[in-house]
């Protein structure tokens, strides 16, 4: 008997001799049952492929991927599509899976025994996805095999197909951008080119040289004053000499004495002074007939300084009617000469005046339009800039889907092909036996302890 003392290391080797029968047969008999039990559950097999993912030939500095997304989310997001019913139905319909249930029941059965396990680097920092295994469950080691490799070839087509649909819906959609932008640009271009050509010289830039024309202006238009006013001189010269004349003819009726009359080389110096200044109001100074005057006024100064005047009018004796009309025709010549030259001289001066106050216009509206002006070109430089960016991330995108094509992209590689178990992953009849032996041995035990627990017999 047990009773309530305690036990020692002898006393439970006694009690194990005196139960060893006790504990043998349940574990020999449970160890048994558990091994024949498993040869009546139906064997499980499992057929399992392994995809690596490979990263772009091409170095991202110079092509960006199309997809930037986390793989773990695109893996999830393919997961859910390809396990989708629509995906799953024509894989159970050419594999006959699972016959005599209902379509539902055989979808959901499908599903339960698909399974991705991703596989985690050791290597990279960044904890990232190096490949995922794929993993199918059947009854039967061919049906899992050639299922396994069907839903690969989807994964694996599925992928191929996201990257080129993103790489081309985005191309598309940056394309559609760029339409909009450069139309966007054109005519912001129009409305600059309207603007400058509304505000022709009075731009920004401008003003310096609108204020150096209109100094130039102000010089020319006081020249062309001062040579209007030396003009207007000269011709009011010439019409008193010739009123003198005339008025000395009319009351005497005779010749005019020769004091009287004007020498006939001063009328021409005249006439020639007023074509002089005729012509350097359109010309240059170097102008050949511009020279041409000068040196015949110079000449026929030369020739009044030697021969005065009194010597002609006594050499003229009774040719003094002659040389008279001379000199009136000339002076009247000189007057026609003298009144054409003040007349293009002034309208010269109204022209510099019109272009002086043209040029005082553009200077005092510059402000104003320069703000307009800064503010189109502010709109303009952001239109630009946006279509520069899009046109380089067009470009971009172009890269990415012709390298997609080539499939030269990151892009999944099956590594290696769904294999053909050759045994069962479930039951496994040694982790039968052993829980059979296991759940015996501690029956024995518990049965033996109870025993002895109620056995009354005295042994000492």
């Amino acid at each position: 008997m047990l009773g309530h003392r305690t036990l020692k290391a002898s006393d439970y080797v006694a009690i194990l001799k005196r139960r060893a029968l006790w504990i043998v047969v349940p574990t020999v008999l449970c160890t048994v049952a558990a091994l024949a039990m498993s040869f009546f559950i139906a064997p499980r097999y499992v057929s399992q492929t392994l995809v690596l993912i490979e990263q772009q030939k091409v170095s991202e500095d110079y092509v960006k991927p199309v997809i930037a997304a986390d793989l773990d989310a695109r893996l999830a997001s393919m997961k859910e599509q390809i396990l989708s019913r629509s995906r799953i139905q024509p894989i159970i319909e050419k594999f006959n899976l699972y016959p005599g249930s209902k379509m539902d029941e055989r979808v959901n059965a499908t599903q339960k025994n698909i399974d991705i396990k991703p596989i985690r680097s050791e290597i990279s920092r960044s904890n990232g996805l190096p490949g995922f295994f794929i993993l199918f469950t059947a009854g039967d080691p061919r049906t899992a095999q050639q299922v396994c490799s069907e839903i690969t070839s989807l994964f694996v087509g599925e992928d191929l197909r996201a990257r080129e649909q993103s790489a081309q819906g985005t191309t598309d959609f940056l394309e559609a951008q760029m339409a909009e932008a450069k139309s966007a640009l054109d005519t912001q271009d129009q409305k600059m080119a309207d603007f400058q050509t509304k505000y022709v010289g009075k731009l920004p830039g401008q003003q310096a040289p609108n204020m150096d024309m209109l100094t130039s202006l102000n010089t020319q238009l006081q020249t062309a004053g001062q040579q209007l006013a030396q003009m207007e001189q000269n011709r009011a010269y010439q019409q008193s000499l010739l009123s003198s004349m005339q008025t000395v003819r009319d009351s005497t009726g005779a010749p005019v004495a020769p004091a009287a009359v004007p020498d006939e080389r001063q009328t021409q110096l005249l006439a020639l002074q007023a074509q002089e200044a005729d012509l350097s109001s359109r010309y240059t100074p170097d102008y050949p007939d511009v020279i041409a005057v000068k040196r015949q006024i110079a000449d026929l100064q030369r020739q009044i300084k030697t021969k005065p005047a009194g010597t002609t009018a006594a050499t003229g004796g009774g040719g003094s009617k002659p040389a008279e009309t001379a000199g009136v025709l000339q002076l009247r010549a000189a007057l026609q000469a003298s009144d054409t030259g003040i007349n293009a001289k002034r309208a010269e001066v109204a022209q510099i005046q019109g272009n002086v106050h043209l040029y005082q216009e553009r200077i005092s509206s510059s402000p104003l339009v320069e703000e307009q002006y800064k503010a189109l070109t502010r709109d303009q430089d952001t239109v630009k800039k946006n279509y520069d960016d899009l046109l380089s991330k067009m470009n971009q995108s172009k890269m990415a889907t012709s390298l997609q094509r080539r499939q030269q992209g990151e892009q999944f590689s099956l590594m290696d092909a769904a294999n053909l178990p050759d045994s069962p992953a479930y039951p496994k009849r040694p982790l039968f036996g052993v829980a059979g032996a296991f759940f015996g041995l501690l029956l024995g035990l518990i049965v033996s302890a109870l025993l002895e627990y109620r056995n009354t017999a005295i042994r000492t």
